[in-house]
């Protein structure tokens, strides 16, 4: 006899990882299917990582062959200024699609940044600006659930200063789990250098006033409030500079923490890659999934479905389905941070190489009349020197060698230009446009014999216009630290991701930050999913992450993304009451979470 669940849950990231606990708190029978395999733990994957000497962000992770994880290291600038591309998602341009993800139990949810602010207001309501589109919800209808998600990851930061610097509706009594993380020398620095002082956006009608304001982290600070033994979420962050790939002391949260408060209801298989979502043909309603494991295709029978396997795979996954579509939008929208990176020296040495990524940054771009004119950006205060833009230790060392310098004058040389470097990066926002899209290539496989993902994507003449603005914004703020500046996006392996624009060249990174490919939406007709990322099509079958938000604005989207799950878990939860009524959730909790009904 054949098992069969309450709910069958596709992909153990973040989002599903959330699901599941929340579905499995209330005592349903939940399978978790994740196509990766499971990572060693924290410290022993970092161990392999510098034994290695280092590599791509998902270089570290166990990666089961027949998923594959595309990786930044897939694109490589040509001579001529195009790209090259290979490994897992084939691009069709014009310009590269330049993030990755990891398919492995946990996601890109090991090795993501752990910022996690929260979406401005005015960031749910970009269609009413003239770009891309409106969400069915606000803010307000989000914001209990962003206090929730808040405290399943262990958020750090000063809700006074999201208020004051960020324009944040939080209430009055709200106090974030965590105290805010320090910020870094660097931001001190800059602090002193900037606060107070004006810089002007050509898109904006009047001077915009700095003020470098701590990023939210999900990582253990100290506690705002006492808490017990039991209690601890863990080791406080060490300021290890190694949070990607992965932190060495567990201080970041992942998708794992939450893994390890799951009920025993909940059941995960990995390595079982999910090939298709069954449906009835008359009614519309989900039944199960296929998955392909050991060789041999498995069927997995139950109430309700949740795909929450990234925004690319999901779409992949519905299309490969043929389900959702009737709005033509499955796999539209495809949308990221594009990141312009900007880099130099400081007059002074500035002690990068120390802590997270980035621990404070530059609000006053993110909204506001300029908008209309020009994508929006938040400034990120890079701390590990120039290592993103191309130029970590390593090359600078290699660099000064090939100079000729050697002994004491290489170690003075080098311990200067490294202790003085610092970054600017400024994501911007992407509008949703149906023209950036993924699709199945019929032609080409993977190693299942699946149709590979294939991309087009390019940046509309709104983000490039947003690129113009950051770097005349960089050019005013270097001047005002007295920095020496070094950006450079020249033609070739280190920059696929180049263009020009206004007789000017741009290079841009991938965040990773990947969005609206099952866009959500206030009717059927233009949207795949609901405001509770539920498939109009398909009343039991939800989409849930970063696919079905219509705008990312210029947080990281992470935060938001748990929050939709967590809302979204809710709704599930009574879905599945409103299919088993007489009977309680209790009930069904009693039963055995293998037993067929």
């Amino acid at each position: 006899m054949t098992a069969r669940w309450d709910a069958v849950v596709v992909g153990a990231g973040m989002a599903g990882s959330l699901v599941a606990q929340r579905l499995g708190a209330h005592g349903w029978r939940v399978l978790v299917l994740e196509a990766g395999r499971t990572a060693d733990s924290a410290p022993d994957t970092a161990a392999a990582y510098r034994a290695a000497g280092g590599g791509t962000p998902t270089s570290p992770y166990p990666h089961n062959p027949h998923a594959p994880s595309p990786d930044v290291g897939d694109l490589t600038g040509r001579p001529d200024g195009g790209f090259t591309a290979t490994g897992y998602l084939l691009q069709h341009g014009p310009l590269p699609y330049a993030s990755g993800y990891l398919r492995t139990n946990g996601g890109t949810g090991l090795l993501w940044t752990g910022l996690t602010p929260r979406m401005h207001p005015e960031d749910f309501r970009t269609g009413d600006l003239g770009h891309g589109r409106n969400w069915p919800i606000g803010y307000h209808d989000l914001e209990p659930h962003y206090r929730a998600a808040e405290h399943e990851l262990g958020v750090a930061a000063d809700a006074e200063q999201q208020r004051t610097a960020v324009g944040l509706p939080i209430p009055d009594d709200y106090a974030f789990p965590m105290r805010a993380i320090p910020a870094s020398y660097l931001d001190r620095q800059l602090a002193h250098a900037l606060d107070g002082r004006t810089v002007r956006d050509p898109a904006m009608p009047g001077p915009a006033r700095l003020a470098v304001t701590a990023t939210p982290h999900a990582r253990n600070g100290l506690p705002t409030r006492p808490t017990s033994p039991g209690d601890s979420p863990g080791p406080v962050c060490a300021g290890s500079a190694g949070c990607v790939p992965v932190c060495p002391t567990g201080a970041k949260y992942t998708p794992l923490r939450t893994q390890a408060r799951w009920s025993a209801s909940i059941e995960l298989r990995t390595e079982a890659v999910v090939s298709r979502v069954l449906a009835d043909p008359v009614t519309g309603r989900a039944t199960g999934v296929e998955y392909l494991a050991g060789g041999a295709v498995h069927r997995a029978d139950a109430d309700l479905v949740v795909l929450a396997a990234h925004a690319i795979e999901n779409a992949r996954l519905l299309l490969l389905s043929g389900l959702a579509n009737r709005s033509d939008q499955v796999g539209r929208n495809l949308m990221d941070h594009p990141a312009l990176l900007t880099w130099g020296l400081m007059p002074r040495p500035v002690g990068p190489y120390r802590g997270p990524g980035s621990t404070s940054g530059l609000e006053a771009f993110r909204f506001g009349p300029g908008r209309e004119l020009r994508a929006p950006f938040r400034i990120e205060i890079g701390n590990w020197g120039w290592s993103w833009a191309g130029g970590a230790p390593p090359a600078e060392a290699a660099a000064l060698l090939a100079a000729g310098l050697r002994g004491k004058e290489l170690r003075g040389s080098l311990g200067d230009r490294l202790g003085r470097q610092f970054s600017l990066q400024f994501e911007l926002e992407q509008p949703a446009d149906p023209a950036n899209r993924v699709t199945l290539d019929p032609d080409r496989r993977d190693p299942l014999g699946l149709p590979r993902p294939a991309i087009h994507y390019d940046l509309t003449e709104y983000v490039r216009q947003g690129m113009a603005s950051a770097r005349a914004v960089s050019d005013q703020l270097f001047a005002l630290l007295g920095a020496e500046d070094h950006t450079a996006y020249p033609a070739g392996p280190q920059w696929p991701g180049r263009l020009e624009h206004g007789g000017a060249v741009y290079g841009y990174r991938g965040a990773g930050h990947a969005g609206g490919t099952h866009v959500m939406g206030d009717s059927p007709a233009t949207s795949v999913v609901d405001q509770w990322q539920r498939c109009w099509d398909h009343p039991n079958l939800y989409a849930v992450g970063c696919g079905s938000m219509p705008s990312l604005g210029t947080s990281n989207p992470s935060l938001t993304m748990a929050a939709l799950a967590l809302r979204s878990a809710e709704r599930i939860h009574h879905d599945l009451l409103d299919l088993h009524r007489p009977l309680t959730a209790g009930t069904r909790a009693a039963r055995h979470p293998m037993e067929t009904p």
